[in-house]
């Protein structure tokens, strides 16, 4: 089956569909989106697209900005303003900068490849559908590289223009943490409004800058203002989630995750806080929830060296091996949800692995079907750390 490029909203695209799902990929970048969910007669399209998409843009803005929007894979995730053994990385890897080729296109199943360069490699990229779901299957598959790697993938979710119209919560995470040093500069025209190196335990009590705590399980929020918090996932769960509950557009997104692979969950809080190019206060509304190992957005060199986090007990880097290639899974989906179904307490899977409950916190239960299989938990190796 032949597939050709498409653009959309601005960026040569390819497409994949089956009757519940239609979703592009971009040749720059790889970043998924926009994604359309059919559920009924609704059309559920969550993820951002940056406003600036079908404008012109500076020639120096790198390519992940150009592009920017739903889910992108990062390798190695962050800024990686540092150089790392010689290598300089561009923000968030070639991965999502770069040109991808097609490979295949089958029936509900695009397959990409891209051969990295700042270090010599191969991804593979496998984007999904299955018949009868509303779910988003994403598989990575990193070979011929060695060393110390960050990585993750990046989704950003778009809120309804209204505070609170997201209930957003998490499975069970060890710790949380506010970035270290602040993230925006005033005198840049950025401000960020959470306490740097701010600790937590539960997302509803989240300490400020100027004192005093904010709610971060409501979003959007904070209008103005730019953060980045990072969650700690256990790692002794068989999986880790992160959900949002969209109650007016009576739909629930969520996404499903290996915690020994992709360790930490990146908040990125955007609300207009960014006025210099290309953001000038329009990118509202955007909740990135990025699924990482990593020390926060910072990049390859401050993941792979001694930091606070791996000081505390964590990890914030993997070792590839050249020998065995890395496979990375991620599931994300959408389901419809009955009237009073508040944010998600729990995500239970059925003995078959074919199916997940969401559970809310006022004991509403929804059953999705997804295939918990894909993420490989049985009988893989365990990454080399």
């Amino acid at each position: 089956m032949k597939t050709s490029l498409k653009t959309k909203l601005g960026q040569p695209s390819w497409r994949v569909a089956t009757r519940e799902v239609e979703a592009f990929v971009t040749e720059t970048g790889g970043h998924l989106g926009p994604v359309t969910f059919h559920l009924g007669g609704k059309k559920i399209q969550p993820f951002s697209v940056a406003p600036w998409a079908e404008e012109k843009t500076e020639p120096s803005l790198p390519a992940l900005l150009k592009v920017l929007r739903g889910d992108f894979f990062c390798l190695p995730f962050g800024g990686n303003v540092t150089p790392f053994h010689g290598e300089k990385h561009p923000v968030h890897g070639e991965t999502a900068n770069g040109r991808w080729r097609l490979e295949s296109a089958e029936a509900g199943c695009l397959r990409l490849s891209l051969t990295t360069k700042i270090r010599a490699g191969r991804v593979d990229k496998y984007v999904s559908l299955r018949p009868g779901q509303t779910a988003v299957y994403q598989r990575h598959v990193i070979s011929g590289m060695s060393g110390l790697m960050s990585l993750g993938h990046h989704a950003m979710l778009k809120f309804p223009d209204s505070p609170g119209s997201g209930l957003v919560s998490t499975s069970r995470f060890k710790r949380g943490d506010v970035v270290p040093v602040p993230l925006e500069n005033p005198a840049a025209g950025g401000y960020s409004c959470l306490r740097p190196g701010g600790k937590f335990t539960s997302l509803t009590k989240v300490p400020l800058a100027n004192g005093g705590f904010t709610d971060l399980s409501l979003y959007p929020a904070r209008r103005g203002f730019e953060d980045i918090v990072m969650l700690s996932s256990d790692e002794r769960q068989p999986f880790a989630w992160t959900a949002v509950t969209f109650g007016a557009a009576g739909c629930v997104w969520f996404a499903l995750k290996d915690p020994r692979i992709l360790r930490q969950t990146v908040f990125w809080l955007s609300n207009g806080g960014r006025h210099y190019p290309p953001w000038n206060g329009r990118h509202v509304n955007v909740l990135g929830l990025a699924e990482v190992t990593a020390d926060f957005h910072y990049g390859l060199a401050e993941s792979a060296k001694k930091n606070p986090l791996v000081t505390a007990g964590g990890i914030t880097r993997l070792t590839l091996d050249p020998h065995q290639p890395l496979t990375v899974n991620y599931i994300m989906a959408v389901a419809p949800i009955p009237k009073g179904f508040d944010r998600v307490a729990a995500i239970i899977p059925a003995a078959d692995g074919q199916s997940v409950r969401l559970v809310s916190g006022n004991g509403r239960k929804i059953r999705v079907s997804v295939d918990l299989n894909f993420l490989g938990i049985e009988n893989k190796r365990e990454p080399v750390l």
